[in-house]
């Protein structure tokens, strides 16, 4: 028998999410964070740029990260984490060990483009 869904959202929902195509233009290590992260600026075109912090440390260095294009849920309200306000969650997969992989456009595509 296959996993199942722990919820299901009618599409009316999930059309809330809004999931946004940035570039990461700036990735420093975060260290007041309590878990192992990163601060970083994404550039979301037409909607501005954004900060947030992500425990992307066991597969990325900050390097990796610059210029790199990520999908982020950009209407959370924003949350404080640790000495910064954090405006956007950067989406990725949960491995096995709890390392992130992030979730990125199969090719280059327009920053601010919406993920439907």
């Amino acid at each position: 028998m296959s996993p199942q869904p722990k919820t299901t959202l009618t599409w009316s929902e999930f059309a809330k999410v809004e999931m946004r195509v940035g570039t990461v233009r700036e990735a420093v290590r975060f260290k007041a964070a309590r878990n192992p992260a990163y601060k970083m600026k994404i550039d979301f075109g037409p909607y501005g740029e954004r900060k947030t912090s992500a425990q992307l440390t066991t597969l990325y260095q900050p390097e990796d990260l610059i210029g790199k294009q990520v999908i982020c849920v950009v209407n959370f309200p924003p949350k404080q984490i640790a000495t910064m306000m954090s405006e956007c969650l950067v989406l990725g997969t949960l491995g096995e060990n709890n390392e992130i992989t992030i979730l990125n456009p199969e090719r280059k595509v327009e920053n601010g483009l919406r993920i439907g």
